[in-house]
């Protein structure tokens, strides 16, 4: 009775190691509450290929983006004082009027109901800029939009890279294409606060920064320049050349509403 007592907590003690070790495969196979999980639960097929939660929020984001900044760049080309800060404003108006235009289209084929108003923390940006003047007002302008759009950067580039929905995907092109020239022509007005950006998203960073080490004086010879092997003909060219106009050229056709 002993021996077989015995043998029983051995075969038990036995099972429970496998079942802890065989408990990792299982639930990786079964997959519940991973990432991979979420996404095709919070996805929905479409004609133009599934759309994610991440899909629908970025879709949101442009129609916010164009409720408080199209207002703001309208009031910069009534109010600022120089030609740098009406000349954003010029921009913002004309970015958002056609970027708005899309993400409604596009919201339209997907079903996704979208904002009529900007959220309140875009209501009190706009309610900052009303209350300043001079100076002060282009110095608000040019780094409450700098910082709104270099968030909104990441996002896009995020959706670009894993949209299923080709609809997504284009419209995140073309949002692409405008904020980066907004970017630059608020940074062209000489205003935007880089110590500034640079210390808030140290803020939030929660890894390391990696890289090489810091220069000690001394400065490294130039590398080689990566340049083509063979007798390869190309026609294109680099998207920016030396000279070129400050703005990014966002001229592309109307979206299709059929």
């Amino acid at each position: 009775m002993r021996r077989i007592n015995g043998t029983a907590l051995i075969i038990a003690a036995l099972a429970v190691t496998v079942g802890a070790l065989a408990f990792p495969v299982w639930s990786y196979a079964d997959r519940s509450g991973t990432g991979q999980a979420n996404l095709n639960a919070s996805s929905v097929a479409t004609q133009w290929g599934p759309l994610s939660a991440t899909d629908r929020d970025f879709l949101v984001k442009v129609r916010l983006a164009g409720l408080w900044e199209l207002p703001a760049g309208q009031q910069a080309i009534e109010r600022a004082p120089t030609k740098a800060i009406k000349d954003c404003g010029d921009h913002l108006v004309v970015g958002h009027t056609d970027l708005d235009k899309r993400a409604r289209n596009v919201a339209a084929k997907l079903g996704v109901q979208l904002p009529n108003q900007p959220n309140e923390q875009q209501q009190g940006w706009l309610r900052e800029l009303s209350a300043a003047s001079g100076q002060e007002y282009e110095r608000k302008f040019a780094n409450l939009l700098r910082n709104a759009h270099g968030k909104v950067f990441a996002l896009i580039a995020q959706v670009r890279h894993t949209t299923r929905n080709t609809l997504i995907r284009q419209l995140a092109s073309d949002t692409n294409q405008t904020v980066l020239d907004h970017i630059t022509m608020l940074e062209a007005t000489g205003m935007v606060d880089f110590d500034g950006l640079a210390n808030e998203a140290a803020g939030t960073a929660t890894a390391s920064p990696t890289g090489p080490p810091p220069p000690n004086g001394n400065l490294p010879p130039a590398p080689k320049a990566v340049e083509p092997t063979g007798n390869g003909s190309f026609t294109s060219e680099p998207s920016t050349q030396p000279g070129a106009p400050t703005a990014v050229n966002t001229n592309r056709p109307d979206p299709e509403t059929t």
